[in-house]
């Protein structure tokens, strides 16, 4: 067995077996699209005539799944380096692209699995969200979403020692890029000076192509814009993410 495949399947099983955080993992975007999607319910925005519905499931999905890539990797670089897992399994043969193409790989399927529940809900009655006909290009979008915020997670798994100081970092990082970049409230409603600001963020670029591809909010130019902008980010953080890499608290 290689020690990528061990490194996956440990990590497959602690992800199972951690039930309260797989559980908030998928309730916790759902939450945010029942109540945002209870109170404008039927409503449109008045800037452009489009229910709110149409911003509201893509911006908060896009949250979600980044959100889960950014803690899901910070917690568990953080707490294998504080309890000298990593100082061991560097004993190993296995090297860091294993490592990280392990918790890659598990980011995927979660984060896979959290937009199918996600949408199966946005697309009830209830809530009304009706999918474009290009749909099938939020796949990329979405990897090359998740690809973004688990480099973004792996530099701040490295440089946290705490799990306090892991959600702090992570929150005050995340919760203002959602609104921010228009995941709870559209950035048509927002002045144009902000929306412009937004484009530092990427969580910007996965909100845009990913409503333009779910909810025909734009065109392939704008998921193509999305995509090269996630790119240029998971290249950024990326980099980052190598350099700053710890595999103890003492190196």
């Amino acid at each position: 067995m290689s020690a990528y495949t061990a490194l996956t399947g440990a990590g497959f099983r602690a992800q199972v077996r951690d039930k309260a955080t797989l559980f908030f993992t998928f309730a916790f975007p759902l939450l945010f699209l029942i109540v945002f999607g209870l109170i404008f319910r039927g409503q449109e925005v008045p800037e452009t005539g489009r229910p709110y519905i149409s911003y509201i499931a893509p911006g908060v999905m896009s949250w979600g799944v980044a959100n889960a890539a950014v803690f899901g990797v910070a917690f568990t670089l953080m707490q294998w380096r504080r309890d000298d897992l990593l100082r061991l399994i560097r004993m190993t043969p296995a090297r860091l692209p294993a490592v990280l193409a392990a918790r890659y790989v598990i980011a995927l399927v979660v984060g896979a699995v959290q937009a199918v529940v996600f949408l199966a809900v946005a697309m009830l009655p209830l809530f009304g969200l009706r999918l474009d006909g290009r749909w099938p290009l939020a796949l990329p979008v979405l990897v090359l979403g998740i690809t973004a915020f688990l480099a973004i997670g792996v530099v701040i798994g490295s440089y946290a020692n705490t799990p306090e100081a892991v959600a702090a970092i992570a929150n005050c990082l995340m919760v203002p890029m959602a609104f921010l970049s228009g995941s709870f409230l559209p950035l048509d409603m927002m002045p144009s000076w902000l929306q412009s600001v937004s484009r530092v963020l990427p969580l910007r670029y996965l909100n845009d192509a990913m409503s333009a591809a779910l909810a025909g909010r734009g065109g392939p130019g704008d998921i193509a814009l999305g995509c090269a902008g996630l790119a240029v980010f998971t290249v950024l953080f990326g980099a980052i993410a190598l350099k700053t890499f710890r595999w103890s608290n003492t190196t």
